[in-house]
């Protein structure tokens, strides 16, 4: 892997130089913490919240080894699922997650209450959330989060776009004082996956103490893992294959360079107007691998034994490069305004290249290094918001809120230099070509309004609404009603019910490419067509629409006795119109598809796929969630219970189209394995068991997590069908404070070395090379050991 040297990683250092200087924080107990996602009151606590919603703090991120946001975040959140996919071109590298069993994308991500832009990145290979294009919440520095909270319930009306399943609002550090500063190594007890960083935040004030700012980085390394079993095929040295009982495929973690630096920062102009401001800037280099390539590959024995005389394995490197910045001013009038007027631009550029590899068009003079092409998404938004406390002669004030957004986006997909996709192109990673050159934009308008109030001691009640207008594809009314009856100090019930909705993404829309895939054990150079192009309306496609979903909740809310406080809330949430990517329609030996592909310029394709609104689903489940504490003369004892259960059911799907049957193509536009994607691959229930126990100089903590089975469906015949079991994953940790300042830990993520079952049936596995399947909630590299130095002010 080549290792970059940036001027970010420079800041980094900086920002974890600067953490010299500057003193401490105390973190709130979580019930009483006020909550600014899902409300618009300025007051509202997690405990009174008529919504479910979970904060996860900076302890419980850091409780762990690793330094991926998701990765902490699945180990805190039993609603949320994020595997570590292999071989799967870019998202190797750029791993969706997924809440409530839902697509990575119907969920909404706010950084400090304002949306976060997407990534760049679409998901189209054989992986969790394939067709989607999400946030890329790995882009962030843990260090630079005071806490992130977790909406689980359908918020459209009060976000807009993509809040179906809920909303993750990561909270930044904004104090002007602490800090700290910390090192961390480690590595798989396999021996491979080594991992290194620095991180570190600090506070500052300025102006006299009206203004503060907030200050964190972190830089990271890691190698890449490899699970990859040999070859227990019969036919060796060929196309894919090597020898028999050889491993050359790279299966696993890819190989990481990743630095990030963030400030968020305020300034009181006067007591009632203050300006703010964040930016968040991270570059990650990140190589993952392609399929083994033999030294016969593709009848090119005579070449490649000038060149790789042994076979070679492709490398695809990603180099991410995530900005954003937001800035605005709030304040408050003497008639009881409240104000605050924001912008906010981000953007994501993903630049590729292919690696170790060779165009065989180009003979023996071809390069071995290619640049693939750029995708590259902004988006710019402009909000304007407004609330204000009405006396209408209730038991409390009501909250009046309203505003207006202007958002307007684009997604490019620039094309790769010509050795990179002439002829049969890159092996591994195909360049993007110039027909396949894409610079689309939109923009869109929406006004929203609602009504929140407790309107008696016991009772507290809301309603939303809110108006978007895209100018790609039309318009979309969301509305909600939430409402919480306590009856008594220790119970109370919550509901809600809401409509919402999910725009196309520009990626879906317009994304197209020719890539290496495995279709039924078979290797395939699959083209994935924009659903308004050429090919795919000749292939049957029709132009994409919004996602609409309809939403339901309830809530029961306990504390029984003190310290102890348990919820649990059932939800049903129904989408229409869901956007998938069809199955992978091999064509070969179809001569009518073969020349409809060459005369429109594709006759390496053999098969193909594209974007549609394809399905109706009904997902219903239920999380519970429960904390107690027990106190101790000089200690105290933390102890969390989790569970969450969903069930999605595919309720209707569209049958092939016409265009199928005119070409004689048998197999369905959304086969059983894309429907198995979405109801099976993941696992319906997830617990995690967790106990802290804290006193002046130690802290031991242990945290168990269930994870249920999966199945994963094979696209052909049910025979090759395999559910993998439900495994326990044990994570520990012990941290040792010398001092009030220092703290040295050493743990262990999946400390008993848990593997997923292997993959039985042999050519699911691709004949044993891909021993695990990519749909492991928790991934296939076993134990993880660590160590970290810490210290704080």
């Amino acid at each position: 892997m080549t290792r970059k040297t940036s001027q970010l990683a420079a800041a980094v250092a900086l920002v974890l130089g600067a953490s010299a200087f500057s003193a401490a924080a105390q973190t709130a107990n979580t019930l009483d913490t006020v909550i600014v996602t899902g409300t618009r009151v300025a007051d509202r606590t997690v405990a009174e919240s008529q919504s479910p919603i979970d904060i996860i703090t900076p302890e419980a991120l850091q409780s762990t080894g690793t330094s991926e946001l998701a990765t902490a975040l699945s180990r805190a959140l039993p609603s949320l699922n994020f595997p570590r996919p292999a071989l799967t071109d870019g998202t190797s590298g750029i791993r969706p997650a997924q809440l409530r069993g839902l697509s990575p994308d119907q969920v909404l991500v706010l950084v400090d209450g304002k949306r976060r832009h997407t990534s760049a990145m679409i998901n189209v290979n054989g992986s969790i959330g394939r067709g989607s294009s999400a946030v890329d919440i790995n882009a962030i520095p843990i260090g630079a989060i005071e806490r992130v909270e977790v909406l689980r319930d359908g918020a459209s009306a009060q976000y807009g776009s993509d809040a179906i399943a809920g909303v993750i609002n990561i909270v930044l550090k904004g104090s002007g004082s602490g800090g700290s500063l910390a090192i961390d190594h480690g590595q798989y007890a396999a021996g491979d996956g080594n991992k290194n960083q620095l991180s570190g935040d600090a506070g500052f004030t300025f102006g006299g103490g009206r203004g503060q700012v907030h200050l964190a980085g972190q830089y990271s390394q890691q190698d890449e893992s490899n699970r990859a079993g040999p070859y227990l095929g019969t036919t060796p040295n060929t196309g894919n294959f090597p020898d028999i009982g050889e491993k050359t495929f790279v299966v696993g973690d890819p190989q990481v360079d990743a630095s990030a630096v963030s400030a968020n920062a305020s300034f009181a102009f006067s007591d009632n107007v203050t300006g703010y401001a964040n930016a968040l800037l991270s570059n990650r280099d990140i190589t993952s691998f392609a399929f083994y390539r033999s030294p016969n590959h593709s009848g090119q024995t005579a070449l490649l034994a000038q060149v790789y005389p042994d076979g070679y394995v492709p490398q695809i490197n990603q180099y991410s490069k995530d900005r954003s910045v937001v800035a605005g001013v709030k304040g408050s009038t003497e008639s009881g305004w409240t104000w605050d007027l924001s912008a906010n631009h981000g953007e994501n550029t993903l630049d590729f290249h292919t690696r170790n590899s060779i165009n065989y068009s180009l003979g023996a003079t071809s390069p071995s290094d290619f640049y693939d092409g750029t995708l590259k998404y902004t988006q710019d938004i402009f909000n304007a918001d407004f609330t204000k406390s009405l006396d209408w002669g209730l038991a409390y004030p009501v909250t009046l809120s309203f505003g207006g957004e202007y958002r307007r986006e684009t997604w490019e997909q620039r094309p790769g230099e010509p050795d990179s996709y002439t002829g049969s192109g890159a092996q591994g990673f195909a360049g993007f070509t110039p027909i396949n050159a894409v610079d689309e934009d939109r923009d869109n308008y929406a006004v929203y309004a609602g009504l929140e109030a407790d309107l008696t001691e016991k009772f507290s009640a809301g309603v939303t609404g809110r108006y978007e207008d895209y100018s790609d594809f039309g318009d979309k009314f969301s509305g909600k009603l939430s409402a919480r009856y306590a009856f008594t100090d220790k119970v109370a019930l919550r509901a809600t019910a809401s409509s919402g909705f999910r725009a196309p993404s520009l990626a879906q829309q317009s994304y197209q490419a020719v890539t290496s895939t495995i279709v039924n054990g078979s290797f395939v150079e699959r083209g994935t067509f924009p659903a308004a192009s050429a090919a795919a309306q000749a292939l049957g496609s029709a132009p994409l629409k919004a996602e609409t979903s309809t939403s339901y909740s309830l809530g029961l809310v306990l504390q029984p006795i003190d310290r102890l406080y348990l919820t649990v809330d059932a939800y049903q949430i129904e989408i229409d119109d869901r956007i998938a990517l069809s199955s992978n329609i091999t064509t070969t030996g179809n001569t009518a598809v073969a020349d409809l592909l060459t005369g429109l310029g594709l006759p390496q394709v053999t098969a193909f796929s594209y974007f549609t609104n394809g399905l109706d689903t009904r997902t219903r489940g239920v999380d519970a969630v429960a904390s107690y504490t027990v106190p101790f003369s000089a200690s105290s004892l933390e102890l969390t219970a989790a569970y969450s259960y969903n069930d999605t059911e595919v309720q209707k799907f569209d049958a092939s189209p016409a265009a199928f049957q005119a070409l004689g193509i048998t197999q369905a536009l959304i086969g059983r394995d894309e429907i198995g994607r979405i109801e099976d691959s993941f696992p319906r229930d997830k617990a995690i068991v967790s106990g802290t126990w804290r006193s002046d100089h130690w802290e031991l903590g242990l945290a168990a997590t269930r994870y249920g089975s999966f199945t994963v469906r094979n696209s052909a015949t049910a025979t090759r069908d395999q559910t993998y079991d439900a495994k326990w994953v044990l994570d520990a940790s012990a941290s040792y404070k010398p001092s009030e300042n220092w703290t040295l830990t050493l743990g262990a993520d999946n400390l008993l070395d848990e593997y997923p079952d292997r993959t039985v049936d042999l050519q699911n596995s691709t004949w044993g090379m891909l021993p695990y399947s990519n749909y492991s909630p928790f991934g296939f590299n076993g134990a993880y050991v660590y160590g970290r130095i810490r210290y704080t002010w």
